[in-house]
Formats: C-alpha cells, structure tokens, sequence
C-alpha cells in the first residue's frame, strides 16, 4: 500500500500535513481513553471524561451509542478531525471487542496508519493479533503506545519480545520507562533526549519535560531516586545496543514499529505518541480502485464510504456515510457522481465529526474523513468522483459466522421491522437473508453480542421489541458463478437459497458436509465466504 516511487510530485502542503490513523486494540487496553486524551491535546475537548464515568464526571465522547455508554465499550467506530500542531489528524475509533470485528476490518480500509494499544500487563492479546494482522495485509505502518505502566507491569524487555516474536515486526524504543506500577514516575525520550515526568495528582496535567545532554547529566539525580536511576541508565544501553535503531522509512513500509510507554489515563506519554504520529506516520496514501489507482495529489475529487452509521441522531432518522476522501480539494456544495447508480449528488450539508458533535465541513483534502448525511442512498464500498468512472477496491464483507431467525413481538409490525432490518444491513451492521421459501428474515453476525446491539437499537430507534430465534443454518456463504448456472442451482437447492440486501444470492448451510457437496456435484458454482462491497 505504501508508495515508494520517488519521482511523485510533491503533495500540496494541505494534504501532506494530514494524518489519518486508526487506534486498534484488545477491549480494556485503553483505547478509548487515549483516543479521549488526543482530543484534549488537540484542544477539542476542555476535559477528558472516563469510560465508565462516576455520577457527573465526564461521558467519553467517541462512545455515542447508549450500549456503549452502558457497558463501556466501543460498539461502532466513530471519526474525528482536530488541529495538533500543524497537523490535522483524522482518527478512527474502531471497537476493540471481537464481535465486531468486521466494522474494524472495513475501517482499516480507510486509514494510512494504525495505532496499537498494549496493555503494560497482559502484553500483545488475542484481537490485538487478529487486527495486526489484517494491518500486514495492508502493509499498514504501525505505532505502538504500551499502556497502563502506572499499574504492574511487566518487564520493559518482555513486552518488546513479545510483540517482535508474536507479531513478527522489528520494535525500537521511542521513550523508556522510569520504574513500573506505583514506581512508574515518567519516561526517557530516547528520541529528543528529555526527561518526562508525570504528575499523579491532576490527570489532565501535561506532563513536566526535563532538557537533559545525556544520562550521564548530573541533572538527572535531582528527579530520580538512584536505584531507578542506576535501573534506567542500565536498561537503555541494553536496548541501544540490542534493538534496531530507528529507521522511518522501514517503520513507514510497515517492517518497524517504533513503542512509546505511558499511562493514557493519566495523561501520559500521550503527546510524545502524537508528535512521533506527526514526525513518523504517513501523508495520505495512493487509494486502490478499478480501472486506475487514486493518487492524493490529483486535483479532481474522488472519495469512498467504508462506515455507513444510521439513527446517529434519534430524533431525525438519518443516516449518515463516513466518507474518506481519497484525492483534491473537495468544498460544500459540490456536485460530485455517485459512481454505482451514474447519479449527480450535489453534497450541500457535508459534516466533520468530533464524536457525537457534528459541524458542517466548507472543505476537506485528501485523507480527511467527511460525513455525508443522506437517505440512503450512499452505501459501504460507494465511490464518489468528479466524473470518472473509478470504483476503490478491497473493502470486504464477511460470511457470518452465527445465524438466527428474526421475528417482530408485534406481528402486525412486520413490514416496520423488514424497514428497520434493511437499514442495518446497509449500514454493515450485520447481514440480513431472506429466504426463498417462507416468510420472516434471518440475520447473521459475527459475534453475539451484535444480537444483543440490533435488539437493543432496534426497540430503542424504531420503538420495536424482537425476538431472536435458533435458526437451522450455521453459516453463509455468497453464490458466483455464471448467471444460467446460478439460476439452475438456487432451483435445485431452495430450501437452503436466500437473497442477501442487495439481492445476490446466498447459500445458507447447516455443516461443513453442504459446502463440500455443492464443490462435488456442481462444479461451475463457487461459493465465497466474503464479497467485496462494490457493485
């Protein structure tokens, strides 16, 4: 993904302070307290709130959805621009837990870089990995921030084993950390020779930076107590001579990553990690399409929804598509193509986000993320343009991996609960079928606790209570083949047939022994596991 070609034009000095990164994590590392911390040093927010906010302290402001705010968890990925220097960053919260992973995956499509959260204690977890290794398949760059240090934690070296081991990708240090647990009293930057030192007291205080020439600087004993010391001035030339150095350009082709250590709830190592996002991350990078590829620079614009989010405001049933514009300068009121339906869209309310804070966007360059409001026309894996015929690639969808029938409490309310369904199939919020034979729907997502969000969402936002039911099939898988052979087949196998929202046909199945019968018996069907969202 990341562009080497150095006879490039240089990028408009726009474009090229933009940096666009998502965070990724296992749930709990601290992902959405640091994305909260960004923010405040951003100078978007006046005051971070916490996840699980006591009383009247502060609600987080990336978690907008009232599950979220419930059981502190990030449910849906959320974007937001804001100033840090002279950069502008575009960060996409995405939810760390497993069941939704896809949203994640798709997110990932639209970033230049990732963020990676580890906890000081628990090390590189199972999601952490999963996610890494949807990042290798995009040769995302990768920064590390090693959260938590102010609780036990393990050993500095340890951690940095294990993520070289684990995540096969050569670790340097960009901070060192002073002691650990109720020790940990700040950094070293290894990078700007600095002394970080934390405050306990004031969460939101910016940490105290030292100017030191070396750690040989008798200045050091004035801050730290001598056995951290001694501990320090060890560990480092350790990992000077057994670590790589940093190299940027290795960390930009996604081979290096370079870790910086802190305690995101108290306020630190955060900016260090915001300024090595500036100095270190990418610009914004060549988008994949069909016929041609998107370079940032072309002055035509063109963009791509990878997030489509309904109801974000009950009271007004929107919808709004999270654009990520892949190239030239785009300004409100533009007339721009909607590339599937061949369509003028003229885009007169387009929004930048600051979490559940929206304001009209005048303009946005390439590598920002947009929201556009509308009625649903705009779908995952739509490209807009200036004209062109240019379709971005590889933005997937998922088979799901559990199955259940759906059925309305009130059953007049059907067709309500057909509408509501179809919406959260566009928006990706989990696959909706239904079936050849029979009435009622089934829906598919890849982890429980989906279920419990659309039932949640569903009664909360269209005011209907559902019933989910054990439904016979286990897995789904997407039909391809010649259009005759297609047709022959759905004939042959109806009761297993249903139609997903965009009308491609699906094969539901009850044990692997299906899949391998349709591979036996009819060889000019294929059937795939994951579809590309494009048309």
């Amino acid at each position: 993904m990341l562009d080497t070609q150095t006879n490039r034009p240089e990028l408009p000095p726009e474009i090229a302070r933009r940096r666009t990164f998502a965070i990724i994590s296992h749930p709990d590392a601290g992902k959405t307290t640091l994305t909260e911390k960004f923010l405040l040093y951003g100078g978007a927010i006046q005051m971070a709130g916490q996840v699980r906010a006591k009383g009247e302290a502060r609600r987080t402001r990336s978690d907008f959805m009232q599950m979220e705010k419930d059981r502190g968890i990030s449910v849906s990925a959320s974007a937001m621009s804001f100033d840090f220097r002279n950069f502008r960053f575009n960060l996409v919260d995405t939810p760390g837990h497993s069941d939704f992973s896809e949203d994640t995956y798709r997110t990932l499509t639209a970033v230049d870089a990732a963020v990676m959260v580890v906890d000081g204690a628990k090390g590189v977890e199972s999601q952490t990995q999963k996610l890494f290794e949807v990042c290798r398949l995009r040769d995302l760059p990768i920064l590390t921030f090693c959260n938590k240090m102010d609780r036990e934690s393990r050993d500095t070296f340890d951690i940095i084993d294990e993520i070289q081991e684990n995540l096969a990708i050569d670790v340097t240090p960009a901070s060192w950390p002073i002691g650990v647990g109720r020790e940990f009293m700040g950094t070293y930057d290894m990078l700007n020779d600095r002394l970080e030192l934390m405050d306990r007291a004031d969460r939101n205080v910016v940490a105290e930076s030292v100017q030191i020439e070396s750690l040989d600087d008798p200045k050091l004993a004035d801050h730290i107590p001598e056995h951290l010391l001694e501990q320090l001035r060890e560990e480092v030339e350790m990992a000077k001579e057994l670590l790589p150095k940093l190299d940027p350009q290795a960390v930009l082709e996604g081979h290096m990553t370079p870790i910086w250590f802190g305690s995101a709830i108290n306020s630190f190592g955060v900016k260090e990690l915001m300024d090595g996002i500036g100095t270190y991350g990418p610009v914004p990078q060549i988008q994949t399409a069909e016929p041609r590829k998107i370079a940032p620079e072309e002055k035509k614009v063109a963009g791509f929804v990878f997030k489509v989010q309904a109801n974000m405001d009950p009271k007004h049933r929107d919808r709004v598509a999270f654009v990520r514009m892949a190239s030239g300068h785009f300004k409100r009121g533009m007339k721009l193509t909607h590339v599937r339906t061949k369509k003028p869209m003229a885009i007169s309310n387009p929004v930048l986000f600051l979490a559940s804070d929206r304001e009209l966007a005048e303009e946005a360059w390439a590598g920002d993320i947009i929201g556009i409001p509308n009625h649903g026309q705009l779908r995952i894996g739509d490209t807009l343009t200036e004209g062109e015929a240019l379709r971005v690639s590889g933005i997937p969808s998922f088979a799901p991996e559990l199955l259940q029938g759906v059925r309305a409490g009130d059953p007049l309310k059907a067709k309500h609960l057909e509408k509501a369904l179809m919406q959260f199939a566009e928006e990706g919020a989990a696959k909706v079928f239904k079936p050849m034979i029979g009435s009622g729907f089934i829906v598919g997502v890849v982890g429980q606790l989906q279920f419990e969000v659309l039932a949640s969402r569903i009664e909360m936002e269209y005011g209907l209570p559902v019933r989910f039911d054990q439904s016979q099939f286990t897995s789904a898988r997407w039909v391809h083949g010649d259009r005759k052979a297609v047709e022959k087949f759905a004939d042959m196998n109806k009761q297993h047939i249903s139609y997903d929202n965009d009308g491609d046909v699906v094969f539901l199945t009850r044990l692997q022994w299906d899949i391998d019968r349709v591979a036996r018996d009819y060889p000019d069907i294929t059937l795939s596991a994951t579809k590309e969202m494009m048309v």
